[in-house]
């Protein structure tokens, strides 16, 4: 399987993985674990944006690899820091989607840079740059999450 065959079934992973999360009420352990004030409309619709982000990312394999490798490279970063090193700092307490996270985000995502390495499309630089996409999708949601209500960005003032 080439890189774009992989993203694809990255993609497929994630949606499993927000299955994982939704069925088993992420958001309340978010709130409680992690202090994100998140609701789940927010759920939705970051969640929607990174099944667009795998599909964009499985078409631009072959002409922007670095970018593309973005998608794994945020599916890494969630399996890690929001799902593992809860569970760790917590001493057990069960993440919903930490399951996907080990069992299938975790694997494919490395499965995808394995790929580019393979079709020699992998080096640090290209390494770097998807890291800091992965990293900048990451907190993108979390960093509008906590302004939303700072007065500035609040939408019912006069």
């Amino acid at each position: 399987m080439d890189l774009s065959h992989w993203l694809w079934l990255a993609t497929a992973a994630y949606g499993v993985h927000i299955l994982e999360e939704f069925m088993l009420n992420w958001r309340d352990w978010a709130r409680a674990v992690i202090g994100l004030p998140v609701e789940w409309s927010d759920f939705y619709v970051v969640n929607a944006l990174v099944v667009v982000i795998g599909i964009v990312s499985a078409n631009l394999a072959a002409a922007a690899p670095a970018v593309a490798l973005g998608f794994p490279a945020l599916m890494i970063i969630n399996a890690i820091v929001f799902h593992i090193v809860p569970v760790i700092r917590t001493g057990g307490r069960f993440s919903p989607g930490v399951a996907s996270a080990v069992v299938l985000m975790l694997p494919i995502a490395l499965a995808c840079y394995v790929a580019a390495g393979r079709q020699e499309a992998l080096s640090v630089g290209s390494v770097v740059v998807s890291l800091l996409i992965g990293a900048g999708l990451m907190a993108l949601p979390i960093v509008l999450l906590n302004v939303r209500n700072r007065p500035y960005f609040r939408q019912d003032r006069a």
